[in-house]
């Protein structure tokens, strides 16, 4: 039975081979756990906070990661943005990589972007990402870096990202929508796909 990575809370999970027979070109996306649960929830958890749908951001760093197809070929790109000029940036790739190891790189990388001391949101539109590091870590840490469910996924960049961010409590870790027009959303995802496509 084929198995999926919820991308809300990170546990694998497997469908019924008739329900994805029914939708053939379907790629389920959140856990059974996840879905009921997002139906009632009006926004995400504590340490996922969302920008608001009417603000397009003009100070922050911005990043995004992904990799065509998943897994595949990937890229990851950090912008940092200061008034809306670009003060800083970077990206990169990965020959054979995942989405998720895209956007946590991304997150790693920004880190080094911004001057130690100085507060600033890093954006990502990864909401898996963000909690990864903002909620789930820190347990993960104290269980010796187990789920509760089995192993932690991306272990090796999940305790890098996990280490930056404690390292650096004047950086603030924001999910953000993703393509809603986002003007620096919008840039760090250009950046992803340069990286991937030069890389």
């Amino acid at each position: 039975m084929p198995e999926f990575t919820c991308q809300e809370c990170g546990d694998t999970f497997s469908l019924s081979q008739s329900v994805l027979d029914r939708y053939p070109l379907w790629t389920p996306k959140q856990c059974m756990s996840c879905r009921d649960s997002s139906s009632t929830r009006r926004s995400p958890k504590r340490g996922a906070k969302p920008v608001s749908t009417t603000t397009d951001p003009t100070t922050g760093v911005f990043t995004d990661g992904s990799s065509v197809p998943n897994p595949g070929p990937g890229g990851w790109g950090a912008v940092y943005v200061v008034d809306g000029e670009v003060i800083a940036e970077a990206c990169g790739a990965e020959a054979e990589t995942t989405n998720n190891r895209m956007e946590l790189m991304a997150l790693i990388r920004a880190v080094e972007l911004v001057p130690a001391g100085t507060p600033m949101k890093v954006f990502s539109d990864s909401n898996l990402a963000v909690r990864t590091i903002n909620e789930w870590a820190q347990g993960w840490e104290r269980r010796g870096w187990k789920r509760k469910s089995g192993p932690v996924e991306n272990l090796d960049l999940v305790k890098a990202a996990y280490a930056a961010y404690r390292q650096r409590p004047e950086l603030d870790l924001v999910w953000i929508k993703a393509h809603v027009g986002f003007t620096w959303n919008e840039y760090a995802d250009e950046l992803a796909n340069r990286g991937r496509v030069e890389g």
